[in-house]
């Protein structure tokens, strides 16, 4: 932790203010706060060229949480925790006799995951993502809840012994049309991984991978939650009820976030 005076935390919020942090202040307070005193400058550097706050700090707040994160890793955001929310609900139903499965892919560094495993203690949780980089910080994230992180495309790296088993399954997949990733915030673009962002040219295109893949793990009655945009909702629905799940839109103004919910068919069999 930084032992700077008010001079240096003023010098500080005029170099953020310079290089256009809108919330200079504030993310001042954190980086006098957080950065070994030989590390200030060199910190202030990063943010003052563009690189996220969270990549900077090591961390990202995350509902009540404080997931880690780093460079080229996608940074989770407060819309996201509508996820969480929905998943908890859905968790709520279960048996107390039981252990709920939850599975998140395209986990990224799994803050959904880990934020349900602290809000439902004793879950079985696993986590999977296509980037390396975040797999490692999945893993750090989910061990303080016992969860797993499986490095692979989707869900291929799962364990087969999940199939038919999962009661809820999350995903945050990119859904930013390609033709518009060009106009995204410059230090989501430039620091965080491209296929995290683009979700192909309609933004649905890993979305109905991950729907399509859905009802070979969930079991009868499971929970689908995908996070999605207002405008893209109905067609993140459509994947929904073409999978053959039900699909409910859902929105939060407070966290900005809307996702989609369905439910796999309680009669239906293994796909």
């Amino acid at each position: 932790m930084s032992s700077a005076g008010p001079a240096a935390e003023d010098d500080v919020v005029r170099r953020l203010r310079a290089a256009g942090c809108v919330f200079a202040e504030e993310e001042a307070r954190l980086l006098l706060a957080e950065a070994p005193p030989d590390r200030l400058n060199a910190w202030v550097d990063r943010r003052v060229a563009g690189e996220p706050l969270e990549h900077v700090l090591g961390w990202a707040l995350f509902d009540g949480l404080r997931v880690a994160v780093g460079p080229g890793v996608f940074v989770p955001r407060r819309r996201s925790e509508l996820l969480v929310r929905q998943a908890v609900a859905a968790l709520r139903s279960h048996d107390e006799d039981h252990r709920p499965v939850v599975v998140e892919l395209c986990c990224g560094a799994a803050a959904v995951a880990a934020a349900v495993g602290h809000r439902v203690p004793g879950v079985e949780l696993h986590a999977a993502d296509v980037d390396p980089a975040a797999v490692a910080f999945a893993r750090r994230n989910l061990t303080p809840v016992g969860g797993t992180a499986w490095l692979g495309d989707l869900d291929e790296p799962l364990p087969e012994r999940l199939r038919g088993r999962v009661d809820v399954m999350v995903a945050n997949a990119p859904y930013v049309p390609t033709d518009e990733v060009a106009f995204m915030p410059t230090e989501a673009r430039d620091h965080e991984p491209l296929r995290a962002l683009d979700g192909g040219p309609d933004g649905v295109d890993v979305q109905r991978r991950v729907v399509g893949a859905a009802p070979r793990w969930l079991a009868p009655g499971g929970v689908l939650v995908v996070e999605t945009s207002r405008r893209q909702a109905p067609v993140t629905a459509a994947a929904f009820r073409a999978a053959g799940l039900t699909a409910r839109v859902v929105r939060s103004e407070r966290l900005d976030g809307t996702a989609v919910v369905g439910h796999r068919d309680r009669r239906r069999g293994h796909r």
